[in-house]
């Protein structure tokens, strides 16, 4: 049975997470259009949100390194007061219509971003700290817990954002950066809570040597975990990011958009109730392994048919593949690490992650509009076979040696 400790801790992050997911989808609702308003030309339009992305690029490592030295609850309430500051001063920047102080705002967010990256690491060190017998299930299920946070804001992030978004009429969107701000208060209230004091000694005054990064980052499992993290992001980020256009060409309305996007989103958070437990039951090999399956499910239904029905289908189980594969990679990442190492290994994990998703994000309309939908669906499967086969040789060993056999006899053939 969970202890108390464990429970309220993972409980506050997945309220920490709801919030953080909210104020995501608030500005990812409103800031191309505060762009368009603002920008000195229309095609620097979505220049506030790139800045964002490189925001969190260079936060990310220097976050995970901060927490190590201070500890997880000052490391995440500094973050929030981050977001804070850039939910006050978009509103600012939108009531005196500058441009250059939303861009700004932008990089604020970014970097809260970036430590709110780290909730669903500090979900694995409350198990740590609840002393499970089995660290790396008690890790899988607190993470996704924690991650299962996504479904509230699924439900109620889109309504914020419209409720708030003539808060300050004449001027729009101010209001819903106010409302980000105040989020992000709720969630520095939440993070006071948390009560992890210990893990900061252990982290800090662990006896073991500490390896260096490449050296870790070269372990198979290391890579294993990093690339399913990627993949599974790469694949739900740039599908998702195309999916209005591709419906847009189609002939689709925005109702049957949204309507699909609102499953996707549901098919992202939904499973993190169970991940967990599946993550128990049969290991998070078979749970990254299912996540590739699903999205190769997901690329065969949306290249077959361009139909609202193939869209909905198809980026359902996008949300639920990348669930398994997010969620999986990183419980996978926890175990290839000591404590003394685990600051620059998630650091570099989600350095990398995020560069990845920033880039797959700023050329999906390109690719879309140059390729078109299916085809660009077909560009997912390399990386998801590839997964695959990091992963089956870990579930069957036997795979492995007969492919080194095969390998042999071809050379000595």
């Amino acid at each position: 049975m969970p202890n108390a400790a464990f429970v309220k801790n993972v409980g506050v992050l997945a309220f920490a997470q709801a919030l953080f997911f909210m104020a995501n989808t608030i500005v990812i609702s409103t800031a191309p259009f505060v762009g368009l308003q603002y920008a000195p030309s229309p095609w620097l339009a979505t220049v506030p949100l790139g800045i964002q992305f490189l925001g969190t690029m260079s936060a990310t490592m220097p976050a995970s390194l901060l927490m190590q030295r201070v500890g997880r609850r000052p490391g995440l309430a500094l973050g929030m007061v981050l977001g804070v500051m850039a939910g006050l001063l978009g509103a600012f920047a939108i009531l005196q219509a500058s441009f250059l102080l939303f861009c700004l705002a932008g990089v604020l967010y970014g970097a809260f971003s970036a430590f709110a990256q780290y909730l669903r690491f500090t979900a694995a060190d409350a198990a740590d700290a609840a002393g499970f017998a089995d660290r790396t299930a008690a890790r899988g299920r607190a993470i996704a817990w924690v991650m299962g946070g996504g479904v509230v804001a699924a439900v109620l992030g889109p309504e914020l954002a419209a409720l708030t978004r003539e808060l300050t009429a004449p001027v729009l969107f101010a209001g819903s950066y106010l409302a980000i701000a105040g989020l992000a208060f709720l969630g520095l209230l939440a993070i006071s809570l948390l009560d992890l004091p210990h893990l900061v000694a252990s982290a800090s005054a662990a006896g073991s040597e500490v390896r260096p990064l490449g050296e870790i980052a070269r372990q198979p499992v290391a890579i294993t975990a990093f690339l399913a993290a990627l993949v599974g992001y790469v694949t739900m980020n740039l599908l998702m990011t195309a999916t209005p256009l591709a419906m847009l060409a189609c002939g689709h309305g925005f109702t049957d958009t949204k309507h699909v996007i609102q499953w996707h989103v549901l098919g992202m958070f939904l499973p993190s109730f169970v991940t967990g437990r599946l993550i128990t039951r049969f290991g998070v090999d078979k749970v990254i392994l299912a996540g590739v399956v699903l999205n190769l499910v997901c690329v065969a239904i949306a290249v077959a048919g361009l139909e609202v029905e193939n869209f909905m289908a198809a980026l359902f189980l996008l949300g639920v593949g990348w669930n398994f594969m997010f969620v999986g990679g990183t419980t996978l990442l926890t175990t290839c690490h000591t404590p003394a190492e685990k600051a620059k290994v998630q650091g570099l994990n989600d350095l990398l992650v995020f560069t990845s998703v920033a880039a797959s994000a700023s050329l999906a309309g390109f690719v879309q509009s140059a390729l078109g939908w299916q085809t660009m669906n077909l560009l997912a499967i390399p990386g998801l076979v590839l997964v695959a086969a990091l992963i089956l040789p870990r579930l069957w060993p036997g795979l492995a040696a007969a492919a080194r056999g095969l390998s042999s006899a071809g050379r000595g053939g």
